[in-house]
């Protein structure tokens, strides 16, 4: 903690940096998202824009959180719990993404099992 007018003068500028870091990304997010200069891979949204802007909040969620919520001080179990929720979090993806290519289908989702929600067109 600043205990000096150097130091709280130090922490200024460093808190005023990180804000402007944090606003320069606001800034790309939105140039990536809406100018097309800014937008590479095909026109509009894709797997790339998706992933720059992934990439970008990511970021930005780093330095809130070693910086302004002060875990740049924090003890090893800190992090390890941290860690425990990433891997969780990538194992739930993983899941997703594996559930798309499901080969079992199931033929009434969506009407609560009951058949007759179909819809049946009629033959004549």
């Amino acid at each position: 903690m600043a205990d000096s007018p150097e130091a709280i003068k130090k922490a200024q500028k460093l808190y005023l940096f990180i804000g402007l870091c944090l606003f320069a990304g606001t800034v790309a997010t939105v140039l990536v998202a809406v100018v097309p200069a800014f937008d590479r891979g095909a026109h509009g949204f894709d797997t790339f824009d998706l992933v720059l802007g992934l990439a970008i909040a990511c970021t930005k969620v780093a330095l809130v959180m070693y910086f302004f919520m002060h875990l740049g001080h924090e003890k090893g179990w800190v992090y390890g719990l941290f860690a425990t929720g990433i891997v969780g979090a990538i194992a739930l993806a993983v899941l997703l993404a594996l559930a798309g290519g499901d080969p079992i289908k199931y033929e009434d989702f969506g009407t609560g099992g009951n058949p007759a929600a179909i819809e049946v067109e009629n033959p004549s």
